[in-house]
């Protein structure tokens, strides 16, 4: 599995204990991997590959929240796990996906006995708060360009390249807004010399 590569602030004990208590899991592109109302018997660990995660609202609209990619864990599923709760989000495998499953029975015993594992899901959830923090502000504090430019960024940012195949209909639907809304903003950017637009792509120019 090569965990100490991915995870290089493990410990020798605590890779080999990781090795021995999880199983490897894959999601082809495209698998919901995740949820609302389900039950969680594992922790997932992500091995290789992209993970998108959304809040889906009672008329079924859907609004984007983060990433997980290789060396992310999912908070969520650490605190479903945990506490026998089900999932409120659904997460989507943006490639094929390849994570490591830590049964529940495991948790308690990981976070009591090695202090590494301690720090890593305290660092997880400071992580996801803060990108949830940055998506309520962006919400509540902004106008649809500047959520528009945020959302980009952490697109590009997420994929590192100048270069995302994405169509306008999944950016208004991660948005929450319309096809129409997005297109006109997004055109407005090219004017601006900011990105370049071709058929289910965007080029990062000045954003």
């Amino acid at each position: 599995m090569q965990l100490n590569q991915i995870f290089p602030q493990f410990d020798p004990e605590l890779i080999a204990h990781l090795e021995k208590i999880g199983e490897v899991v894959e999601f082809e592109e495209g698998a919901m991997m995740m949820r609302p109302g389900q039950y969680f018997k594992s922790s997932l660990i992500i091995l290789d590959g992209m993970v998108k995660l959304y809040r889906e609202g009672d008329d079924g609209e859907e609004f984007f929240l983060y990433y997980l990619e290789k060396g992310n864990a999912c908070a969520l599923s650490m605190i479903c796990a945990t506490k026998n709760e089900t999932s409120a989000i659904k997460a989507k495998a943006l490639s094929h996906v390849k994570a490591l499953a830590i049964p529940i029975q495991h948790m308690d015993g990981l976070m009591k006995d090695y202090r590494q594992w301690y720090y890593f899901v305290l660092e997880t959830y400071r992580a996801r708060f803060n990108e949830l923090l940055e998506v309520i502000d962006q919400v509540v504090f902004h106008s649809m360009d500047q959520k528009l430019e945020f959302y980009l960024k952490r697109q590009f940012d997420s994929f590192g390249g100048k270069k995302i195949s994405i169509t306008h209909q999944e950016i208004a639907d991660d948005l929450n807004s319309s096809r129409e809304v997005i297109s006109r903003l997004l055109k407005k950017l090219e004017s601006q010399k900011r990105i370049s637009i071709s058929r289910n792509e965007i080029t990062r120019l000045n954003l």
